[in-house]
């Protein structure tokens, strides 16, 4: 690398390397900025199927890279990144920096890399083969990149491609756009800070006089000449128009200086993750804390430009009217501890994010809150409708910003109009209305051919996943219903939260699939029935995750398996049950089933707040060790980190609050399981300013247990504590020792739902 970038890289890979290398000796000085802790290589390399990927970008926003590689392991970038426009997509245009004969020009060239550098807020990599370096730093809709050609005989050359779409060069400038989906545009405006030789339309690896390109891999080359140095390029994206993409860069980026650019995303990025500051812990635990943390900021993005978005959910520019709008959630995987997350620490994020679900509704024509908001759309995966937890946990706790009667009729509709079949955004139909009738969604038994329209080939039906969620989703909607004074649906709805008995099979204590008959199919093996992903009955997870599937009443769950005893001997069984095959069997039709321990999936977002589960029982020293050996074990620093797909926040967000020592087990629920803290002291800065702290006295691998706790001063004898306890800030203190505390907190477990009506 040549001086300039090695001076700039210094402090960072002295950083990053210090992270990757540093043992876990206990108790350490925080020496680094927050940023500085960030490694976004963890879990790069996953342990089945998707990866983590090193996204450069500031918080929530609409510029987004990474390299363009086939994974961690490649030896070959596809070009370098302009713009991911959803999570763990592909770039939408690329640019490929060259120098040799102007015939050997590609679309996208493959590019061979080395002395690759990556944080957050900046990206530098060696071109080997090329002789290029490269520098690069994003701002929110706009970014500027640094190439220096260092073959002095040879001409250079920028080649610029939109997969599909459009590509024009006029001097310096190149603008273009892509088309995400069918409907769905991104929009480029780049200029060069030289002026080329020459530029044109690439065709059969030449440049030709024409000034535009169209159609799939559309491409225009320009060319430069020998020695030319550094080459500056500065861009701006948009979803709107390509003169909208250069009022963002003009807006953005003032001049081709990546230092400038840089400094202030990293400054950004200190502004976001300060919010949470933590001492002691090791280094490692540091670095897992902080890079979980800027995983939660990757989604949702702001999308609005000057005050207009785009959206796809009409196919419409529109106004945003001062309210940032906001795209790409997954909420399934989000609900459960990412947006529990922002309520606390970005409230007025999260309220600008549930008003873009209320507006996304609304230009939808249904009314129907979505699922998997995208850039593109709702693309409805997965199954239930876990918006209408969003936005009870939200509201509970604080958040406004929104009009609840109108978030009420978009949950109410979602739930009720809209199919319960996964992966459909078609009206409701048979099985719906079975569900109504009923209070579940049956089951086929095997060999039974599917007869009802909609449901996916490969989704199935879900059955006993879908009747659990949708129970749990009730049960938010008469929350939200009770908080308008709306008694009669209130009532209605908390009836219907207790849909999950229907399964519940009271010989074998899980929930099981039962028939159209009400005949339940066996026999039934928990760990290995159901199909491919368990779709049959279940998803993703087998029967022994959706066992603890009913986080609105816990109470209720340990009622119906008899008991503490029998709940707390289930949680026991479900760690220690080995997979009773090789795993390369197992993992062929459970692959989203990884993170094992026994049969818990450490992997997948329905396991996240099992753990706490002990706390109901009282066996708060179990979720204690339950938590710590699970970071321990599978959230590390280093390259396979991370269990499962960690869907932007959705994995993370678990690590950060279990770090932290607590944990959101109901959302909508506005209290918190006490865990095991990590570190010995966290400073949580709440959006309204006041500061929540938990100090953990004696706190180390080997104190992970809690002897006795107080909370804003006085003592506290429960493993949980609400959100009115801190909202206005407070402290809450643990004493932490090497041996459990066994009479500690067993006495009043944490709320579940109202009584049976």
């Amino acid at each position: 690398m040549n001086t300039k970038i090695k001076s700039i890289c210094a402090i960072c890979v002295s950083a990053l390397w210090l992270l990757s290398c540093a043992p876990n000796t206990g108790t350490q000085v925080q020496t680094l900025s927050p940023i500085e802790y960030v490694n976004p290589y963890i879990g790069n390399i996953s342990h089945l199927l998707v990866p983590t990927y090193p996204t450069v970008h500031l918080p929530n926003s609409m510029m987004r890279v990474y390299p363009e590689r086939a994974d961690f392991t490649g030896d070959r970038l596809g070009g370098l990144p302009l713009i991911v426009t959803s999570h763990r997509g592909s770039s939408a245009f690329n640019l490929s920096p060259y120098q040799g004969e102007e015939g050997k020009l590609l679309p996208v060239m493959p590019l061979s890399y080395d002395q690759e550098q990556l944080t957050p807020y900046r990206y530098q990599v060696y071109l080997d083969e090329e002789n290029v370096e490269v520098d690069f730093a994003p701002s929110r809709q706009s970014a500027v990149y640094s190439l220096t050609f260092e073959d002095q005989d040879a001409p250079a050359y920028l080649v610029f491609n939109s997969r599909k779409g459009e590509m024009q060069v006029e001097g310096n400038v190149v603008s273009s756009y892509q088309y995400i989906d069918g409907k769905t545009r991104v929009y480029l405006y780049a200029e060069i800070d030289k002026t080329p030789d020459k530029a044109g339309m690439l065709a059969n690896g030449a440049i030709q006089a024409a000034q535009k390109a169209e159609g799939e891999n559309a491409a225009v080359a320009l060319a430069f000449p020998a020695q030319v140095g550094e080459v500056g390029i500065r861009y701006g994206i948009s979803y709107i128009d390509v003169e909208q993409a250069k009022k963002n860069l003009q807006r953005e980026i003032a001049a081709y200086d990546v230092n400038v650019v840089a400094k202030a995303a990293k400054d950004a990025w200190n502004r976001a993750l300060g919010k949470i500051v933590v001492e002691g812990g090791s280094e490692d635990d540091k670095t897992v804390f902080y890079t979980s943390l800027y995983r939660c900021y990757e989604r949702p993005i702001c999308i609005s430009e000057d005050g207009r978005y785009y959206s796809a959910y009409d196919g419409k520019v529109h106004d945003d009217e001062g309210r940032p709008f906001y795209v790409d959630d997954w909420i399934w995987d989000t609900y459960r501890a990412t947006h529990p997350l922002r309520s606390m620490i970005e409230t007025e994020l999260e309220g600008n994010i549930i008003q873009s679900y209320l507006l996304m509704a609304e230009q939808m024509g249904t009314n129907w809150m979505p699922t998997f908001p995208e850039i593109t759309g709702d693309s409805r995966r997965m199954n239930s409708n876990h918006g209408v937890a969003a936005v009870i946990d939200a509201y509970r706790k604080g958040v406004r910003g929104f009009d609840l009667e109108k978030a009420y009729e978009a949950c109410r509709a979602g739930i009720e109009e809209k199919t319960l079949i996964p992966w459909s955004a078609k009206p409701a139909g048979w099985l719906d209305d079975f569900y109504k009738e009923h209070g579940y969604i049956p089951a086929l038994r095997p060999g039974e051919k599917e007869t009802v329209p909609n449901v996916s080939i490969w989704e199935k039906r879900q059955p006993v996943a879908v009747t659990l969620g949708t129970a749990y989703d009730q049960w938010c909607l008469s929350q939200i219903a009770q908080e308008l004074g709306k008694a009669d649906e209130a009532a209605h709805y908390l009836k219907c939260s207790y849909n999950y008995r229907n399964l519940f099979n009271p010989e074998t204590h899980f929930f099981h699939p039962k028939d159209k008959d009400g005949k339940f199919i066996t026999p039934l093996d928990y760990r290995y029935d159901g199909g491919l992903g368990a779709r049959d009955y279940y998803d993703e997870n087998n029967g022994y995750i959706y066992r603890w599937d009913v986080q609105h009443n816990v109470a209720d769950l340990i009622a119906l398996m008899g008991g503490n005893e029998a709940f707390t001997a289930g949680l026991d069984s479900m760690f220690n049950t080995p997979l009773g095959m090789s795993k390369w069997q197992f993992y062929s039709f459970l692959p989203d089933h990884t993170g094992n321990v026994g049969m818990f999936s450490m992997a997948n977002e329905p396991s996240m707040h099992i753990p706490y589960l002990y706390n109901y029982a009282g066996k708060p020293w179990m979720t204690q060790k339950r938590v710590r050996m699970l970071l321990d074990q599978w959230f590390r620093n280093d390259l396979m980190g991370v269990p499962g797909d960690e869907d932007g926040g959705g994995l993370a967000s678990f690590v950060v609050f279990s770090q932290m020592g607590f944990y959101p087990v109901t959302p909508g629920m506005p209290s918190y399981n006490i865990g095991s803290p990590v570190f010995s002291h966290v400073k949580m800065t709440l959006s309204n300013g006041k500061v929540f702290e938990i100090k953990a006295n004696n706190a180390s691998d080997e104190n992970k247990y809690i002897q006795s706790a107080r909370l804003n001063g006085k003592p506290l004898d429960q493993v949980w504590f609400t959100h009115e306890d801190i909202q206005n800030g407070g402290v809450l203190e643990l004493e932490m020792g090497p041996r459990a505390n066994k009479t500690w907190g067993v006495a009043v477990p944490p709320p579940s739902a109202d009584p049976m009506p």
